[in-house]
């Protein structure tokens, strides 16, 4: 796969703010993996993983063990449950600001 990277110093600022923007970090209640969210929209939310949040989450682990291992788009609904308690507390805001 082939990747475009940006040159122009607009296209970077562009680039930075919708991989980086108003991304919280979230630990999860259950396991501790820690992982980056933002959510547009009630219905949306952003989850940015990183090798140590995927190799310390107990759920992906054991969807891992399961046959066939675990679906990429699987997620874990113990990390749900803590960005829901995120959001409640007010730590992740919904709503994009200035389009991110």
């Amino acid at each position: 796969m082939s990747y475009i990277v940006p040159d122009r110093a607009e296209t970077r600022e562009d680039q930075r703010l919708y991989t980086e923007a108003r991304l919280v970090e979230v630990a999860c209640l259950d396991c501790l993996a820690t992982v980056r969210v933002k959510k547009n929209s009630q219905h949306q939310t952003s989850v940015q993983w990183n090798h140590g949040a995927e190799a310390n989450c107990a759920e992906f682990a054991k969807l891992e063990s399961e046959p066939g291992g675990r679906k990429v788009y699987a997620t874990c609904p113990r990390l749900s449950a803590s960005i829901d308690a995120a959001v409640k507390e007010g730590t992740v805001t919904i709503g994009a600001e200035d389009g991110y």
